[in-house]
């Protein structure tokens, strides 16, 4: 399914699957980013500042959003660029183990004013089994129209 911006619906949600977060995960994106903070890397520092083993970045949840709603394949063939994320709130560290989805909802649509195409807005939760946040966000997107 590719959604071109006539079919975007102002007040539709999308929920992902699950992902598990696991201990590669956060060494693969410390090793990426180059931001290896204790926190990251060492489960017992990380507990020492009231955590329960090492944490994710909030990065890497913010990432995971984007990779989780991919999967969606809702832009597929008329995807052109994200234009950024606002209000982003990292709610609740993510731990090894916790297992995260994402629920999305179209918020605003406009017209674009340099090319046929659609600006559209997505609030953005990263949630947790019992739906308790662990990062919110606004996403907006340029997306084409059809033809």
């Amino acid at each position: 399914m590719s959604l071109y911006f006539e079919d975007v619906e102002v007040g539709a949600r999308f929920t992902t699957a699950s992902h598990v977060i696991t201990e590669a995960d956060i060494a693969d994106f410390c090793r990426l980013t180059r931001d290896r903070h204790p926190l990251h890397t060492d489960e017992a520092y990380a507990r020492q500042a009231g955590f329960d083993g090492i944490i994710a970045h909030g990065l890497y949840g913010l990432a995971l959003m984007e990779g989780l709603k991919t999967e969606l394949q809702l832009y597929e063939d008329s995807s052109i660029a994200s234009l950024g994320w606002n209000h982003v709130r990292f709610v609740h560290p993510m731990v090894v183990g916790d297992e995260v989805h994402v629920e999305m909802e179209f918020t605003a649509k406009r017209e674009s004013r340099t090319r046929p195409a659609g600006v559209i807005t997505e609030t953005v939760w990263l949630l947790f089994p019992d739906r308790s946040p662990g990062i919110s966000a606004e996403h907006v997107s340029l997306i084409r129209k059809r033809n």
